[in-house]
Parts: C-alpha cells; structure tokens; sequence
C-alpha cells in the first residue's frame, strides 16, 4: 500500500469518525455539547434519543412556575395574578418579593429530580407562564424563563430524564378560566398582538433549545377553551386551529427537529379541531379528569391515533384516589397511551406524588382568600395577623423543600412506580 493509499484512507475513516459524531453530539446556543439526538415521532409510537420506541410515564411540575389557587388552597383566589395580589395585601411588596424568590429555589429543585428519576419517570411535563419570557413583573421577577428551564433540564439531563416544555399560561388567554392567568376570555383568539407575542416567545424558545435532546417537545397550548364558550364561540375549533397552523409554522423555521404537541380543544378533550396535519413530527394531546373507568372513556382517542397513524399522550389526569389512578394508569398502559399524571407535589393532599405538611397558622390564610375583600374597608376589616401570616409563609417555604416532603404511598403505586 502507497504511502498516498494510506493518507487517502486515514481521511476518510476521519470524515467518518466526524460524520458520526455529530449524529450524537450537537452545540447548543450556550455552547453545551448536547449527547444523543432528538427524540421524534414515528407512526404511532415516539422515540427516544436512541431511536426507540418510548411509552412516556411521568409526571407534571404544576403550582411552580404557574402557581395554582386550589395547591395554595386559596379557593376563589385561583390564579396566579389573583394568589400575588392576595400576599401583596397580607405582607406587602418587599416581603413578597423575597417569598417568591426562595419559592421558586426551593418547591422544585434537583433533589426532587433525581427522586421521580428514582421511582420510574421518565420525563415531566413543565407548565410555564409565557410571561417569564417578559419584562412584566411575574413571581417578583422579570425576564427569568430561561434561569428556571434551563435549571430544570439541566438535572433532567444528569438523570437521564426528558422535559416537556407546556405554555400553560398563553398571552391573551387561551381557555378564558383561572388556569390561563387569563381576563375571564380566551382572547388570544381574536387578538393579533397577542398572538404575535406567542409566536416571539415560542421562537425564541425554540431556538434555544433547538439542539438539546433532553428537550422532548414543545406543548404549544394548554387545555385551550373552556366549555363556557362553545355557544357564544361556534368556530371556536377553527380558530384555534389558525393559531396552530401559524405557531407550528413560526417554531418550524427555527427548530425543524423537536416534536410539537398539540392539545384537542374543549380543556383538551375535542380532537375536532385537527383540520389536517400541520407537521409530521406531531403528538396529539388530551387531558381527561373524574370519570368511570372503562375502555369507553379514551377509544376515541385510540380510534384517532389508529385512523391517523399519529401517537397520542395524555398530558394531564388523575386528582383522584389511588384506585382510580391505578386503574386508569393500567388501561392507558393497556393501550399502550403515553402519559402524565397531576401533580407531582401538594400541600396537605394525598392525590399526587408528593406531599408536605400545611404550616399551623396558614388557615389564617385560607380565610382570607375566602373573605370579602372587594373594598378598602373589607381588606381592612376581614385582614389577618399579619405576623402570624408570615410566619405561615415562611414555614411553607421550608415545609415544601423536598428534605421536608413525604410520600404518598398509594398514589405512587397506582402509577406503577417505586415507593422508596
């Protein structure tokens, strides 16, 4: 063999070497090298970085980055805008601003990760409100969506662990109830601006975490349309189908890989609004919650994922008892149907994952949101301990710390996953 022979060949095993490198390794924005490629679909089944066929089970991060009235136990006082007012008229706005700050280290961090990882999960799903991705003022901060995903995925990543991005919270509103952080209206619908900011936001989502396999998807919409607006909003399915066709069409020109989800309308349940496919890397999602468990109650869905050669997840269910969970979780995996149970953590509540105890003084707190405060002179009149009240929050600060959470036995068993 001549010298030239054997430079010729050392290329090309080199080319080789570098060709298959990068079906495995990939720069992010950040310059990260990411392992693996991007997991996407394929018929009906998903696939994992690897390229095999995954069955999705895991959970979702809910009252984190979209604080829930009923997981702070605050009854009317249901979303997020609505909690922040509460607390800013109890402890005022220096105080607030620390409780949100310590809220978000502590009600999530890397040690609650690496326990779903340990119990069975192998992915969560992530509601975000689209106003992290703002100069608005939300839990005390500005601008941060990137801090907190790119936290949460980070320990997602040294546990091997996927991370579904879900807009719960879309500009304008897109389901009209205390879930959307909305007006009482889904106007993203009939705005324009507003729509236009979804789509920045999702772009600039996507370009951030276009290379990152950990990402497994983005979840463009949360639960759009309340059922209150099927009458006054008969083409309330096309419309949302509009929104659809321009948001995958604006995530696609900067993000051709990762796999799009997207929910049916009516809180996720109608498929009526799937006009035609948009994309064929696509999840079709539907939420589902308080029914008799039977075959009955998901083949439709089945029926579509069959029809369509499409997969489907259900994105949320449970908030039940421990029976139900563990029949319905055996059903969807009798249909072999991806899914994630709701929530991952509570306070004082058995039907989730987690659980942590309520602080002594904090149904001073309960009360009030229960109260009159439609005036000066009720806020005034109906007004709590104010020490006490912090007190109470300071103690749910370190109650929700994972060190400080326990078990709930049952639950996690219905889900077929391990009690520790």
């Amino acid at each position: 063999m001549t010298n030239k022979t054997k430079l010729i060949l050392f290329f090309l095993a080199f080319a080789g070497l570098l060709s298959s490198c990068k079906s495995y390794s990939t720069y992010g924005d950040n310059g990260k090298v990411y392992k693996g490629t991007i997991s996407k679909t394929k018929g009906t089944q998903i696939l994992d970085s690897n390229g095999d066929p995954i069955t999705l089970k895991g959970t979702n991060i809910g009252n984190w980055l979209v604080p829930e009235g009923y997981m702070f136990k605050m009854g009317k006082v249901s979303s997020p805008t609505k909690i922040n007012e509460l607390l800013l008229e109890m402890v005022g706005p220096d105080s607030l601003k620390v409780f949100w700050g310590k809220y978000l280290d502590n009600y999530i961090t890397q040690e609650d990760i690496k326990y779903l990882k340990r119990t069975g999960s192998n992915h969560i799903r992530l509601p975000f409100h689209y106003k992290l991705f703002t100069k608005e003022t939300y839990m005390g901060k500005r601008n941060v969506g990137f801090e907190y995903m790119d936290r949460i995925i980070e320990w997602c990543r040294q546990e091997n662990m996927y991370v579904l991005l879900d807009m719960h919270c879309a500009p304008g509103g897109q389901t009209g109830d205390n879930i959307d952080d909305s007006a009482g209206y889904p106007w993203l619908y009939f705005s324009k601006s507003a729509q236009d900011e979804m789509s920045d936001i999702w772009k600039k989502i996507a370009s951030h975490y276009k290379d990152d396999p950990i990402v497994l998807g983005y979840d463009v919409i949360n639960e759009p349309f309340a059922h209150y607006f099927a009458k006054e909003i008969p083409d309330y399915n096309h419309r949302l189908f509009l929104v659809y066709e321009r948001m995958v069409k604006d995530i696609r020109s900067v993000d051709t890989k990762h796999t799009i989800y997207l929910n049916g309308s009516m809180w996720a349940g109608d498929f009526g609004v799937f006009e035609r496919v948009l994309d064929e890397n696509v999840v079709y999602e539907f939420h589902k919650y308080w029914f008799d468990i039977n075959q009955e109650a998901i083949q439709k869905y089945i029926d579509f994922r069959d029809k369509y050669n499409v997969p489907i997840y259900i994105g949320e269910t449970g908030e039940n008892t421990d029976e139900w969970v563990m029949e319905f979780r055996k059903l969807l995996d009798e249909n072999k149907v991806n899914w994630a149970f709701w929530p991952y953590k509570k306070m004082d509540n058995l039907r989730g994952i987690m659980n942590f105890k309520q602080p002594e003084d904090y149904p001073l707190i309960t009360k009030y949101a229960d109260s009159d405060r439609s005036s000066y002179e009720k806020v005034r009149e109906n007004m709590p301990d104010r020490v006490k009240v912090q007190k109470a929050l300071n103690e749910f600060l370190e109650n929700c710390k994972y060190k400080n959470n326990f078990q709930n036995k049952g639950y996690i068993e219905g889900l077929g996953f391990t009690v520790e």
